[in-house]
């Protein structure tokens, strides 16, 4: 019953903000079904929400849930706080399992961030000047990019595959973190257990040379390729300043996966916060709509300012 009661409210809340992002809409302009990129003829788009006085800033919104991504998903509420502060808003749909795996997902939106900064002229946007949020599988993948972006390919044909896909803030929910240890030590998550709720996004396959026919890899690249796609084995000095929130009843995403990766970032001198939400479990909390999106939003003032404001604070 408290389950079926939180989600009441929640959806309540929900309701409201949408009424109240509707009135503010004449504020800010929506471009539907921009193409970033393409993969196996598929296009992968996003939404532009452009505020009516840009501050100069982006911020890039992971529309992903367990992997799960769509346009339809994709809902001005979670835009509408940081359209308030004047960020240009990218709602970026990626390849979405059952089709498509992590590390698919993954290359998605280091696409969507070269493609993002290639066009900053065009969205009245500073190259440098690009933060990421997303919750749960869209934390995961705002983590990716804020400890694994990479300059770019300086000799790709494509000038979008040129740039860099790395980030200067991230601030997300509850994101899993470490799939070789996840809950516990030495516990791990590859989708092969019996009771793994996310089987598809962990099938990973290679070509066989042979038959040309995709076939799953064996246990030991399986686990390889969970390391790869984990963000605590990315961290490192160099890595955007990271924002986690994430609940103590959190039965999915355990609240371990942020602890250690906050820990991980205290270490290499990383600037790192962790907010814990008492009670909170998986998935939209009351507070999340209300002032926890205010809270990003202030993280993201305080580390996509313009270079002379941040020179003159230090």
């Amino acid at each position: 019953m408290k389950q079926c009661r939180f989600f009441s409210t929640a959806w309540v809340l929900a309701v409201l903000l949408l009424a109240a992002s509707t009135a503010e809409a004449a504020k800010w302009s929506r471009d539907r079904d921009i193409i970033y990129g393409r993969k196996y003829g598929t296009a992968l788009t996003m939404d532009v929400f452009r505020p009516a006085e840009p501050n100069g800033a982006g911020v890039i919104v992971c529309i992903s849930g367990g992997w799960v991504s769509k346009h339809e998903n994709i809902n001005p509420i979670f835009a509408t706080e940081f359209l308030k502060r004047g960020y240009t808003v990218f709602a970026v749909v990626h390849g979405s399992q059952p089709k498509f795996t992590i590390p698919e997902c993954v290359s998605d939106i280091h696409r969507a961030v070269r493609y993002i900064r290639t066009h900053a002229d065009e969205y009245d946007i500073d190259p440098e000047r690009i933060g990421i949020t997303g919750a749960s599988a869209g934390g995961h993948l705002s983590l990716m990019l804020g400890c694994a972006g990479d300059e770019g390919d300086p000799d790709a044909n494509d000038p979008v595959d040129r740039a860099s896909s790395c980030v200067q803030a991230v601030a997300c929910f509850f994101p899993p973190t470490d799939f070789l240890n996840y809950g516990k030590p030495g516990v791990k998550s590859l989708g092969i257990e019996p009771n793994h709720q996310f089987k598809a996004p962990f099938d990973f396959r290679e070509q066989d040379p042979n038959t040309k026919l995709f076939v799953p890899v064996d246990l030991a690249t399986r686990e390889e390729i969970c390391k790869e796609m984990s963000p605590i084995y990315h961290v490192d000095e160099g890595d955007a300043p990271t924002l986690i929130l994430h609940g103590d009843a959190d039965e999915l995403v355990p609240l371990q996966q942020s602890e250690i990766i906050v820990e991980k970032f205290k270490e290499a001198g990383v600037p790192v916060e962790l907010i814990v939400k008492k009670g909170a479990g998986h998935g939209i909390w009351p507070s999340m709509l209300t002032t926890d999106f205010a809270t990003i939003a202030t993280w993201f003032d305080e580390h996509l300012k313009p270079a002379a404001t941040a020179q003159a604070g230090n």
